[in-house]
């Protein structure tokens, strides 16, 4: 009988060890795989813009800490939608990565465009770059210097905005029937600048938009921000209201804020780095810790922060969250966000 309880506590003590030392194993293993490997990242879209600068500003870092190199690869086409398909089928070797326009990616899903063979809830995530804080900004000549005066305002409130359907316009159609803006949302600009040409001559009042694309009219005193998009007040703009404010005093709060909250969350998801589902744990493992070690690098956010380029890290299991929120809503709640993607609204 001692002879059989000692047999057995023995196995258990082995087997305990092994697990022990299988875990330091399996991130050694992890961290043996990528050491002098390649890996592949994709960027979504043509060299240049914000998604490529991003990419090649973190790349360095990633090599740093991973000891494999990092090759660029752009990857345009579709509104992103190209890339984002290879990222999401490609093999689950962990070799093969990338970033992608979340929020487009989320609408896509959500309208059922045709060519998104992806779901967005299923990438295995590194972590987030940066969130797409969006802000309201009205002429500085219009009178709306407060978003109570739109919400008050006893004429119908002209709102600018690029494409149907696209990010500016699903802010505007989103938020004010929402929050009691008679509004009139006037689209099919050219881009961004154009509309903002068109608040400096009087023919609208405002325009939604991030807040990168909005900050430098703000410094040249041509517009102003009335309220910013986070649920809490962001540190970039302590002084500026978040919209939550006035949906959590709003008369029909219960009912607006499950739509208030999607359109957050298809903010929220903004550009995240991301491999295919089904790479392994560890080595899934090893790249978010990676990854999060070069977002926390204090030479690679001074260089950010000189170069005037936002960080807003996430993790690769608070994204994997967001992600889900974003895409999994209520029958009601995506019935109204994709009529708004649609530009049906």
């Amino acid at each position: 009988m001692r002879r059989t309880f000692l047999k057995g506590a023995l196995a258990t003590l082995v087997a305990s060890t092994a697990m022990t030392f299988g875990g330091v194993a399996l991130a050694e293993d992890a961290a043996a795989f990528y050491k002098g490997n390649v890996i592949k990242w994709i960027v979504p879209y043509k060299p240049g813009g914000g998604y490529d600068e991003y990419s090649r500003a973190v790349a360095p870092y990633m090599e740093k800490y991973t000891g494999a190199r990092v090759d660029i690869v752009n990857m345009p086409g579709a509104g992103g939608m190209k890339g984002a398909n290879e990222i999401f089928n490609s093999p689950a070797d962990g070799l093969t990565i990338g970033v992608i326009n979340g929020s487009a990616m989320v609408t896509n899903q959500l309208s059922e465009i045709e060519g998104a063979s992806y779901k967005v809830a299923d990438y295995s995530y590194l972590g987030r770059l940066v969130a797409d804080l969006r802000v309201l900004v009205t002429g500085m000549n219009t009178g709306f210097e407060k978003f109570e005066d739109l919400q008050n305002s006893t004429k119908p409130v002209v709102i600018g905005a690029t494409g149907l359907g696209g990010s500016t316009y699903v802010d505007a159609v989103v938020t004010g029937p929402a929050l009691g803006i008679d509004q009139k949302v006037i689209h099919g600009f050219d881009n961004s600048g154009d509309v903002r040409q068109a608040m400096l001559r009087g023919d609208v009042a405002g325009m939604w938009g991030s807040l990168g694309s909005a900050i430098q009219g703000v410094q040249d005193g041509d517009h102003r921000i009335v309220v910013q998009s986070d649920m809490e007040r962001s540190p970039l703009l302590p002084d500026v209201p978040s919209i939550f404010e006035f949906v959590k005093s709003a008369p029909n709060a219960a009912e607006i804020m499950p739509i208030m909250e999607a359109w957050d969350g298809l903010n929220a998801v903004g550009r995240p780095v991301a491999g295919p589902p089904g790479i392994p744990e560890d080595r899934l493992a090893f790249l978010q810790d990676c990854f999060e070690k070069a977002m926390k690098d204090p030479d690679f956010i001074a260089m950010m922060s000189n170069a005037g380029r936002e960080l807003s890290y996430a993790s690769g299991k608070q994204m994997k969250k967001i992600a889900s929120s974003a895409t999994n809503i209520s029958p009601e709640v995506k019935k109204v966000m994709v009529a708004a993607i649609r530009g049906e609204i």
